[in-house]
């Protein structure tokens, strides 16, 4: 059966993979974006294209009236001045979305970690938007609690051009799950398309197996001919200093420094691992097909 199933941040690197299965699979998709000039390719393949801010809950509602399924998530503001305070505005708007449009079933992007709801920085908000989703009565919600993005090693691909070390300030020796984000959207988009849960749930989706900064960090520097490339926890006060240059706001880097301080306290190993959320994407694949043509350019 097709589906009419709206997909929001469908610029990102999981939104724009959900978007990309949908369409293949021959649903009817909208994707909405505050910005939509990348959204361009899906058009011309059948999708219907809004510009809209996350903020908007009138153009939420009205992508969500005639929708089966709708994929949402709390994306970040690196000028927010509150973090919290911004998180709380898109879950209030979203909320409200959800109960004029009607729409009975929400596959909400969060995150491993989401269990709590402080210590663990931008998570904090993703945990409260998981708690107040509950709250809505006659939808179904599922929560996507993903691991931490093998993609997320793309950023600092400057660093390494530049110093030859990858680094960030979470510690290089703590293993976490690691997922590659093809394998998250897969999951999001399997679950929007067959309508398969009911009430509220999650589904973490937490990679093959753990890794360290430190080994992810030897697998992609392999993978680019760099085999000795070294992992470095860099010092706090210099990665603020780097963000704050970079225009984010001091309450943002905040809390995104706090989500990778607190990752050696285990907030992100909480979750069971177990076959449901076990993907198949090594590491391995992650840095010959992702990451070194990404390097390479």
């Amino acid at each position: 059966m097709k589906m009419n199933i709206v997909v929001l941040g469908a610029t990102g690197t999981v939104g724009s993979k959900i978007a990309q299965t949908l369409i293949n699979e021959g649903h009817h998709v909208t994707l909405v974006a505050r910005h939509t000039e990348k959204l361009e390719t899906y058009r011309d393949q059948g999708a219907e294209i809004i510009a809209a801010e996350i903020t908007d809950a009138d153009q939420l509602t009205r992508a969500f009236a005639s929708a089966d399924s709708a994929f949402v998530l709390l994306p970040d503001n690196v000028k927010a001045e509150n973090t919290r305070a911004y998180q709380r505005q898109v879950t209030s708007t979203l909320i409200e979305a959800i109960q004029r449009s009607g729409i009975r079933h929400i596959v909400n992007m969060s995150s491993l970690g989401s269990h709590m709801h402080e210590g663990n920085g931008i998570m904090g908000g993703t945990g409260e938007q998981e708690v107040r989703l509950n709250q809505l009565e006659g939808v179904n919600v599922l929560h996507i609690r993903s691991a931490y993005f093998m993609e997320n090693f793309l950023r600092t691909i400057g660093l390494v051009k530049q110093a030859g070390i990858n680094g960030t300030v979470a510690a290089g020796n703590h293993a976490i799950p690691m997922v590659a984000t093809r394998d998250v959207a897969q999951v999001a988009a399997g679950h929007l398309a067959h309508l398969d849960f009911s009430g509220k749930s999650v589904h973490a989706v937490m990679g093959p197996r753990d890794y360290t900064y430190a080994e992810l960090t030897s697998i992609v520097g392999h993978a680019v001919g760099k085999p000795d490339m070294a992992y470095v926890q860099l010092p706090v006060e210099k990665v603020r200093e780097v963000f704050l240059g970079n225009g984010f706001s001091p309450d943002f880097v905040t809390n995104l420094i706090e989500m990778g301080t607190a990752i050696s306290t285990g907030y992100m190993n909480y979750q069971k691992r177990d076959e449901s959320t076990t993907t198949a994407t090594t590491a391995e694949e992650f840095a010959r097909e992702v990451y070194a043509p990404a390097f390479q350019r």
